[in-house]
Parts: structure tokens; C-alpha cells; sequence
């Protein structure tokens, strides 16, 4: 009997994961995932309720300091419980000794601006725009928005006179001022701003149901808020506005509160034109 028992929590076991979602992405920090479930599924990721789509489709994501395990849940016509394991990630630190303090910690006057544009990046993500054709369209696959020397990675940190600054969650593509940045994907402007204290020009594109791409540092801004923008459209160009050393474009991407990598959405980055080998 008790073999008898064994063999049918096994036989259980393997029929829910036969019907469980084959997961598309990368389950590592800063990574992004989908899938598909039975159309009127509830799918939640530790507890959090996630978008399903007509169609079946949902995706989630990663931050850079996710757990190392994370319970997918489904439930409805093929019921699943999945614990998927996340693969951890080291990041690049470095130390700044010596920087002016006035450069590490922002004026009262400063700081007073800096929370009235947060709100205003926070209420551009925070949109959720429920447009299918969008999401559909990003996770076909995303184009390098501009292409040149990759100059900074996701997740990187400096600590400046022993503080921690805020992480960098972003990709830098070290390219001349005037360079164009065109749309990775298509996608609904939610930010248009020529002069944020931080990130300069910056331009806001949501890619539907959470997922965003932010470009900042821009010299130029050619898009306006509530425009529609397809794969490859110009966006703006490159510049080195708002607290930046030197042109370069700043490419972050969010899904909801959790800041994705763009590099694992996007094919390597091509070589530059002419090089020899």
C-alpha cells in the first residue's frame, strides 16, 4: 500500500508539471520571463497576481538582488506549482575615495527637485498600459537602440567616500553626442523630459503590461508623450545631459518595480562597421 501511494504522488507530481508553462527568458537576476497558460488562468510569482492576456500569455521578472528561488503558481483548467531556481550574479564594485562631497550628496534645493521628477518617472512606469499588440511585439525580441563600445553593465555599483550609491541598472553605449537612438521596440511614450537632474533628456517607452524602456542622458528629445512608436522610429540622440562624464546612451528597462537587464533581450552587439580581424 504504501508503494501503491508513493507511485501515485509521483504519478501527481508529474502531471502537474507536465502542465506547467515552458518558461521563455532567463531566470537570473535582472532577467525577464514568459509564457503561456489556458486562457482565464490565475498566474501569480510568490504571491504576486501577474497580467495573462486573451491569448494565455503572462510575463515577470528578476531584480538584480532577486531570491535564489521563486514559487510560480497557476491555477485553473491546468493547475501548476513550479519552483523555479534563479540563477545569482556577481557584480562589478569600485571605490571612489577623495570626491567632493558636494558632488556625493545633492543641495537641499537639488533634493527638492529630485523627488518632484521621481514622481514623475514613477508615474510614467507606472502606467501599465494593457496593449497585447505592444507586449506581443517586445517579446518577439528587442533591437540595440543605438550601437557602439559597451562603456557600463547592469547591476554595477560604486561606492563613493564609503557610501553605496544606488546600483546601475542600466546598459551604457558609449557613442558621440548627435548619435541616434531609435525605438528597441514598439511601444507608447509615458516621458518626454529635455532636463532631469539625473538623467538629463530623457524618454519614457512603455512596452505594455509593466514592461518599460527609459534612454537617458539624450541631447535631443523627438517624441512627445502619448505618441506611438514603432521598432526603429527615432526616439532622440545621444548625449551627456544631466549627471553624466561623457556622451553615452543610458538604456534601462523596468517590469513593474523590478529592473530588468537589457542585454539578455537584445543579440550581442555588433561589431563596428570595417573592424578587421
Amino acid at each position: 500500500m504504501p508503494r501503491f501511494f508513493l507511485a501515485m504522488l509521483a504519478l501527481v507530481a508529474t502531471q502537474a508539471m507536465a502542465s506547467c508553462p515552458q518558461l521563455e527568458g532567463d531566470l537570473i537576476q535582472g532577467g525577464l520571463i514568459w509564457g503561456d497558460v489556458a486562457p482565464g488562468s490565475r498566474v501569480t510569482l510568490d504571491g504576486q497576481v501577474l497580467d495573462v492576456l486573451d491569448s494565455g500569455t503572462f510575463v515577470a521578472a528578476f531584480g538584480r538582488d532577486a531570491a535564489p528561488r521563486s514559487e510560480l503558481v497557476v491555477t485553473g483548467p491546468q493547475p501548476c506549482k513550479q519552483l523555479l531556481e534563479i540563477k545569482s550574479r556577481q557584480y562589478r564594485i569600485s571605490r571612489v575615495e577623495g570626491v567632493p562631497q558636494q558632488t556625493v550628496t545633492p543641495s537641499a534645493e537639488h533634493l527638492e527637485r529630485i523627488r518632484r521628477e521621481r514622481a514623475l518617472v514613477g508615474a510614467a512606469k507606472g502606467q501599465r498600459l494593457q496593449r497585447p499588440d505592444l507586449l506581443q511585439n517586445a517579446l518577439a525580441g528587442f533591437e540595440w537602440p543605438a550601437r557602439g563600445r559597451i562603456s557600463g553593465v547592469y547591476g554595477s555599483q560604486r561606492i563613493y567616500n564609503g557610501t553605496p550609491k544606488n546600483p546601475h541598472y542600466g546598459v551604457d553605449v558609449a557613442v558621440p553626442t548627435g548619435t541616434p537612438v531609435y525605438a528597441p521596440s514598439a511601444g507608447v511614450v509615458t516621458l518626454a523630459e529635455p532636463d532631469l537632474f539625473y538623467s538629463g533628456g530623457t524618454v519614457i517607452l512603455d512596452h505594455g503590461y509593466g514592461l518599460s524602456s527609459s534612454f537617458l542622458h539624450l541631447s535631443k528629445v523627438h517624441v512627445a508623450v502619448g505618441q506611438e512608436i514603432r521598432t526603429g522610429d527615432l526616439i532622440g540622440e545621444v548625449g551627456a545631459t544631466g549627471r553624466a562624464t561623457g556622451p553615452h546612451l543610458d538604456w534601462r528597462m523596468s517590469w513593474r518595480s523590478e529592473r530588468v537587464d537589457p542585454q539578455l533581450l537584445v543579440p550581442p552587439m555588433p561589431e563596428p562597421s570595417g573592424s578587421g580581424g
